[in-house]
């Protein structure tokens, strides 16, 4: 079974993210694109926010979770989580990337820095951020060497 979860993302003026999360499978005949931008309600033309798959997952019982992050928020006046600090998980052995435990805040993580990535190497998707200057700020520091 696959089940498709998107990640609505926003950040806060104070640079801390915050995000929405809603999951699905696809209906008969969706693409995993099409699901994403039905549980966030983009359509696909929008030309300014960023559908797009930042990483999967296999689940016990056999689902594959493809997880989608969604940036800027297309509804920021629902209410969101707050993740105070982008924990990457990791595996501990490199044939092993698999993290022992996982949350889902560190998914988000994950999908922030995959977002700063493409800003930094997606002609496109850097165009559709430059719109939301805010996000553009905040997607800065997260591409920079730790």
């Amino acid at each position: 079974m696959v089940r498709v979860e998107t990640l609505m993302l926003r950040v806060a003026t104070d640079g801390r993210w915050s995000y929405r999360h809603a999951a699905a499978p696809p209906m008969p005949g969706e693409t995993p694109d099409g699901t994403a931008r039905r549980l966030s309600g983009v359509p696909a033309g929008d030309p300014g926010t960023v559908v797009h798959s930042t990483s999967w997952r296999h689940e016990p019982g056999g689902t594959i979770v493809l997880t989608y992050a969604v940036c800027p928020d297309p509804a920021p006046w629902l209410p969101a989580t707050e993740v105070p600090v982008l924990d990457i998980a990791r595996g501990d052995r490199p044939a092993a990337p698999s993290p022992e435990h996982l949350a889902l805040a560190n998914v988000v993580a994950h999908a922030v820095r995959h977002l700063a990535f493409l800003m930094a190497e997606d002609p496109v998707v850097s165009r559709a951020l430059a719109g939301h200057p805010g996000l553009a700020r905040a997607l800065q520091p997260v591409t920079e060497p730790v």
